[in-house]
């Protein structure tokens, strides 16, 4: 058994997690601990605070005792938010506070679009425009090219919570270009689980959301890998040799 530890904020879209974990059909537990988000708002300032060291030190303990093999900040914005630099010290300290190897969401995309043999994606947002543009600058820091970004406004998680497979789609559609290789919905509270193979069917390329990029990082952090193509491209490919 491998069991895979998550720090999730608040309460949104976390049943993905054990859709996912069911849709996995192996021996792969997903052990989420919800963190104390301070205020519910995709605005910098409250995003910086959700990512501080300490809410994340505040889970890790129940994580270990879990037996975690790996621990993954599930939060995009929490993470891409504190830039490219932050967000690498961020993942350091979670790693030093865990004792574990880890990483967050927001690297779970880099990793993710690498892993696809990609470099140029469509970010279709649920945040703000301001929030959605940072995401693109972490990308772009990265080394990968961003064809557009769509934003949507949106300022709480609560309410990102209570979309639907209609909103989810309509964003994916409005987001995407023709000279994307891949399409990003970047949001830990979006329900997507349940919809990634028809999103790639409809869109004809893979589609990277955050929940299914997480579970994938963790994966990747404890050398597991998992065919599940129920989950999309990104769990049906063999891995990508780095020269």
């Amino acid at each position: 058994m491998t069991a895979l530890g998550f720090l999730y904020p608040g309460h949104s879209a976390e049943d993905d997690y054990p859709r996912i974990e069911q849709l996995l059909g192996s021996d792969v537990r997903l052990d989420l601990v919800h963190t104390d988000m301070g205020e519910d708002a995709h605005r910098v300032d409250a995003l910086l605070e959700m990512g501080s060291a300490e809410r994340l030190a505040a889970g890790v303990e129940e994580l270990r005792m879990s037996g975690a093999e790996s621990v993954v900040w599930a939060c995009t914005s929490g993470s891409f938010v504190h830039g490219w630099e932050g967000a690498h010290e961020q993942v350091r300290a979670l790693a030093l506070a865990a004792g574990l190897p880890a990483s967050s969401t927001s690297f779970g995309f880099v990793h993710a679009v690498r892993e696809l043999g990609a470099s140029r994606v469509a970010v279709g947002a649920t945040y703000p425009d301001d929030v959605a543009g940072l995401f693109a600058d972490f990308l772009r820091a990265a080394g990968l090219e961003v064809t557009g970004v769509r934003g949507s406004g949106i300022i709480t998680a609560a309410e990102v919570g209570t979309w639907g497979e209609a909103e989810v789609f309509a964003l994916a559609r409005e987001a995407d270009s023709p000279d994307a290789e891949v399409l990003l919905l970047p949001d830990t509270a979006l329900h997507t689980a349940a919809h990634l193979p028809t999103l790639e069917k409809d869109l004809g390329k893979p589609v990277l959301t955050a929940n299914q990029v997480t579970v994938w990082e963790a994966l990747r952090l404890a050398d597991r890998r998992v065919n599940a193509p129920v989950l999309g491209a990104l769990f049906t490919r063999e891995p990508i040799v780095q020269a």
